[in-house]
C-alpha cells in the first residue's frame, strides 16, 4: 500500500488525488474542523467523487491517459483532465449549470470544485435534506453540511468551480 499522502500526479501538473486507504481524521482537510460532517461509508479504494456524485459506488470514474489505468470515463465527455470535461459528463446525465447551492425541491445538485489553476479536483451531491454527500478519495464517504467544509485555499479540493442541477426523479 502507498504512504498515506495527497499526491500531485500528471500532465501540466493536473493534481490527481488519491489517498491510501485510512480513516478520516478531524484536520485531515481543514474547514472540516469547522463545519459537522459525519462518516457514512467504510473507505474504499472502488470507487471516487465523481463516480459518488454520478451514483455510481462500483468504478473510479476519471480521464486518465495511463493506458494500463482500470478507470471507466464515459464516452460522452471529452477524455481530458479539465474541468469542461467534467461539466459534459454530468451534461450528459442530464445536469445543467445552476447559480446556488441552495436546496432546490424538485432538483438534485452537484458541485465541482477546481484548484487554483482551474483543474478539476472533486465532485460532491447535494442530499435530499439540503446537506451534501462526498467520496473523499479512496477514504469514506462523508455528510456535511456545507460546500465549503471542502473548500479553501488550504484544502487539497481547491474552491466549488461549477454547480450543476437536474430534475429528480419523481417518486
Amino acid at each position: 500500500m502507498p504512504n498515506a499522502g495527497w499526491s500531485g500526479v500528471g500532465e501540466r501538473g493536473i493534481y490527481r488525488l488519491t489517498y491510501a486507504l485510512g480513516t478520516l481524521q478531524r484536520g485531515d482537510i481543514p474547514n472540516l474542523n469547522r463545519d459537522e460532517y459525519r462518516v457514512t461509508s467504510e473507505a474504499s479504494p472502488d470507487y471516487n467523487c465523481i463516480a459518488w456524485a454520478a451514483g455510481d459506488d462500483t468504478d473510479w470514474w476519471w480521464p486518465d491517459p495511463d493506458p494500463d489505468s482500470n478507470n471507466y470515463w464515459p464516452d460522452t465527455a471529452p477524455f481530458e483532465e479539465i474541468l469542461s470535461s467534467f461539466r459534459v459528463l454530468f451534461e450528459s446525465l442530464g445536469y445543467r449549470e445552476c447559480a446556488s447551492a441552495e436546496l432546490e425541491p424538485g432538483f438534485e445538485k452537484v458541485a465541482l470544485f477546481a484548484d487554483a489553476d482551474g483543474w478539476p479536483t472533486h465532485a460532491a451531491r447535494q442530499l435530499p435534506n439540503g446537506n451534501w454527500s462526498s467520496k473523499l478519495g479512496r477514504w469514506q464517504d462523508i455528510e456535511h453540511q456545507s460546500l465549503y467544509a471542502l473548500a479553501g485555499s488550504a484544502s487539497p479540493y481547491g474552491n466549488v468551480a461549477l454547480l450543476l442541477r437536474r430534475p429528480s426523479d419523481p417518486d
